[in-house]
């Protein structure tokens, strides 16, 4: 338990001592929208987003590399994941995920993930065309993360993930770079008392750059056109604290309910409080529910996230060798928003 204590305060110095003293203020409302790149707080997993993104003390294998890292030290051997999201149906926003994690050595796992999200043909305006005409151009957001878990003994798990940020459209984008960190303890006779702790997108301002900032101008009584570059303020990163702790309950040989809770600390917005069940049948199905709570999320007029708190998804496990435990698993996961509806998650996993 000392060791678990001393990894945990190391990491929340080492937290204290990268993020920039402007983004310490967390859970400040006041701050809303003035962070970017916010691509970085939407799960694209189907799996953990089904309760809320809850497990930040008990998450496992890849999908660890987005609610805290240390899971994926949990990895066994080969994991492929393939995700699909709707994200606020109705808007044409998609995001695609892939990635993989691969067991090396005894205690030590590498993972890499990419996410895409694209946002469908928006029509070209300007200040002389403002109703289009002049085509269309299609946004992209892209960010690719590796990561590197260890098991520090029976109980510590740890992680660290640097991730490149790219956004871009037609003629503009900015470039980044971020690193998250966590830790997860593990105690019980089974394993069924959980704890983690996840710092969350720490990195230095991006700006955007480009032709698209490029100013045609005149100067009065010349006829000479001349091109300038606007300046483009930069902006921060979403800096994030969550900690968690779950518990599970075992009813039989065939029966899990776990039990979790989260606070999420946002430099740039409200601090949230999830809570989540989970429930297995074995590894071949679960069952999750989930609710995220923010200040001001139960009342539309005062509501100011387009999620609306309630989240649920399943997995269905078919396995394919179980003396190695290789399985092929199917995940879906639904978010209530409002407006839209909602947001929808598939994907797939291939784990031998």
């Amino acid at each position: 338990m000392k060791s678990f204590y001393k990894y945990l305060i190391t990491l929340v110095i080492i937290g204290m001592l990268i993020i920039p003293d402007s983004s310490l203020y967390a859970g400040n409302k006041d701050r809303s929208g003035q962070a970017g790149a916010t691509e970085l707080l939407i799960n694209p997993w189907a799996r953990s987003s089904g309760w809320g993104n809850v497990s930040t003390a008990n998450v496992n294998g890849l999908e660890s590399m987005f609610i805290n890292v240390a899971g994926l030290a949990f990895t066994n051997r080969t994991e492929l994941v393939f995700s699909h999201t709707t994200y606020l149906k109705g808007t044409d926003i998609s995001m695609f995920a892939f990635g993989f994690s691969q067991r090396i050595g005894d205690a030590g796992v590498i993972g890499l993930n990419v996410v895409s999200m694209n946002f469908g043909e928006i029509e070209v305006t300007t200040p002389n065309s403002p109703e289009g005409g002049r085509g269309v151009y299609k946004p992209n957001l892209m960010n690719i993360s590796i990561a590197y878990a260890k098991a520090f003994s029976n109980s510590i798990y740890g992680g660290i993930t640097v991730k490149i940020i790219s956004e871009s459209i037609a003629d503009a984008n900015a470039q980044g770079i971020a690193i998250d960190a966590g830790i997860q303890y593990v105690s019980g006779e089974m394993d069924q008392i959980k704890f983690g702790i996840s710092l969350k997108n720490i990195g230095p301002r991006m700006k955007f750059s480009g032709d698209g900032l490029l100013q045609t101008a005149f100067l009065a009584e010349q006829e000479n056109a001349f091109s300038m570059n606007m300046p483009s303020e930069s902006f921060e990163l979403p800096t994030a604290l969550d900690i968690g702790a779950a518990y599970d309950f075992y009813i039989g040989d065939w029966n899990r309910i776990t039990v979790a809770i989260n606070f999420r600390s946002n430099s740039f917005g409200k601090d949230q409080f999830i809570g989540g069940l989970e429930y297995a049948l074995k590894t071949y199905l679960m069952l999750r529910v989930g609710y995220t709570y923010e200040d001001g999320i139960t009342k539309k007029a005062d509501r100011t996230n387009v999620f609306t708190g309630p989240s649920a998804g399943l997995t269905v496990s078919i396995p394919t060798n179980k003396e190695k435990g290789s399985s092929i698993d199917i995940d879906y996961s639904y978010r209530a928003t409002d407006p839209f509806s909602g947001t929808h998650s598939i994907g797939a996993r291939v784990v031998f």
